[in-house]
C-alpha cells in the first residue's frame, strides 16, 4: 500500500518542485520591476497631494503599497515558499 501512494506522490511531488522553482525564478525577475513601479507611484502620489487633488494622492498611494515588496511581492513569496514546503514534505515521504 505504501509503494502505491508513493507511486502515486511521485508526478506532484516533481510537479511542486518545478513549479517552486519556476516561481521562484519569475518573481526575482520582477522584484526590481515592481520596485521601479512603486517608486514611480509613489512619486504620483505625491504630486497628487501637492497638486490638491487628496483622491487620486491615495489611490496612487495605494498602488505603490500594493506593489512595494510589502504587498504583491511579499504574497508571492509567501506562496512561493509554501509550494516548496509542500514539495519538500512529499519528497520526504518518497524518501522514507
Amino acid at each position: 500500500m505504501r509503494l502505491i501512494l508513493k507511486l502515486l506522490a511521485a508526478p506532484f511531488a516533481l510537479a511542486l518542485t518545478i513549479a517552486a522553482a519556476l516561481f521562484s525564478f519569475i518573481m526575482s525577475m520582477s522584484d526590481k520591476i515592481f520596485g521601479i513601479l512603486s517608486g514611480l507611484a509613489f512619486l504620483v502620489s505625491v504630486g497628487l497631494f501637492l497638486t490638491g487633488q487628496t483622491t487620486g494622492g491615495i489611490v496612487f498611494m495605494a498602488i505603490a503599497f500594493v506593489v512595494s515588496p510589502f504587498g504583491l511581492p511579499a504574497f508571492a513569496g509567501w506562496l512561493g515558499r509554501g509550494l516548496d514546503g509542500a514539495g519538500g514534505a512529499l519528497r520526504a515521504f518518497l524518501l522514507s
